[in-house]
């Protein structure tokens, strides 16, 4: 991954996302870390050439539940 890539993710989207997570989900901060990176979402946002970094937080945070919920990533139109 590139450096200045994965320091996007690291400090700009990936902090926001968990805590979207806790807060939404009611989970610990551990558990909601553990689920993300084991997410088809986290796997998606972690390859630059998906562009999924493109989205806010709250928007990837959504595509994340969407997958919990339905077992699939939706992605928002436009």
């Amino acid at each position: 991954m590139d450096l200045k890539f994965n320091a996007i993710l690291s400090v700009c989207i990936i902090p926001k996302v968990i805590e979207e997570i806790v807060n939404n989900e009611k989970i610990d901060d551990l558990a909601a870390i553990t689920d993300f990176y084991n997410s088809k979402v986290y796997e998606l946002l972690s390859k630059e050439e998906t562009k999924l970094w493109h989205y806010s937080h709250k928007t990837i945070y959504m595509m994340y539940s969407d997958e919990k919920k339905y077992g699939e990533i939706i992605f928002p139109e436009g």
